[in-house]
């Protein structure tokens, strides 16, 4: 839901529904707005996931973290593939086309997340643990 809201705001008010214009490319608003909200919500994101939805993770925090940059890579590479398609090939509104991208990076996101960032490591057998 932060994502969503950080899109429409930034759609509609900070970049007024107008293309980017930088030094090195021309950005459309779509994928400029998609690029706000995923910097504005990685860091919650990964709070979020690391204390609360995924607390039973034994893996260490800067291991999590690690995985975690590269889950939001792919969902970043996702997000800025689907935007414009929704957007632009298949004549999707904006907002609706961030909503549906979420929805998609999202199924993909917790399927990483549980299967990969936070997994659980499986204990070693007591037998096999070093002795201090």
């Amino acid at each position: 839901m932060l994502n969503i809201g950080v899109y429409w705001f930034s759609y509609h008010f900070l970049f007024h529904e107008q293309d980017v214009h930088t030094p090195f490319m021309l950005v459309r608003s779509a994928v400029a707005a998609a690029v706000v909200a995923f910097f504005v919500s990685t860091p919650y994101g990964f709070m979020m996931s690391r204390y609360i939805v995924f607390p039973e993770s034994n893996l260490k925090g800067r291991v999590q973290l690690f995985r975690y940059l590269i889950t939001v890579g792919a969902c970043a590479i996702l997000t800025y593939f689907f935007v414009p398609f929704f957007h632009y090939t298949c004549g999707i509104y904006a907002t609706p086309s961030s909503i549906l991208t979420n929805i998609v990076v999202a199924l993909f996101s917790y399927v990483a997340q549980r299967f990969f960032t936070f997994k659980v490591k499986p204990e070693e057998p007591t037998w096999m643990q070093a002795e201090d």
